[in-house]
């Protein structure tokens, strides 16, 4: 299957779905036509692909790109995130307070990091 992203990203995506056990035969893919910007081109074409995760019941949608294959693509990265914060917080015991997955905290980092630079460039 091709996304239109590069050869290596799409083999990461796909390693990245076999370590989590997803197959393309457990998902249901529609696609919508997408709301906001884009003027014609989104007006006329259905490229928002809303991706459901059948035997977890977890879905996704994804508009943000123009093209429906990137969007196919984004959406199948998010549904990876998603399944990773289930399986990371099944693994700490539920969902205890403060006990954040990986991702989310570097996620955490870099938003901080960003607060602190927009704060520095206001008052310098």
């Amino acid at each position: 299957m091709n996304f239109g992203v590069t050869d290596r990203k799409q083999a990461e995506l796909e390693a990245r779905m076999v370590a989590l056990g997803l197959r393309e035969e457990d998902f249901e893919e529609k696609f919508i036509r997408s709301s906001g910007p884009g003027g014609q081109k989104v007006n006329k074409t259905s490229s928002c692909v809303v991706l459901r995760h059948v035997p977890s019941g977890l879905e996704v949608k994804m508009q943000k790109e123009r093209s429906q294959p990137l969007n196919r693509y984004r959406a199948r990265k998010r549904l990876c995130e998603l399944m990773e914060e289930l399986r990371f917080q099944s693994a700490c015991g539920g969902s205890e307070p403060g006990v954040k997955s990986p991702a989310a905290r570097k996620a955490a980092k870099i938003r901080k990091q960003k607060q602190r630079r927009r704060r520095r460039s206001r008052s310098g």
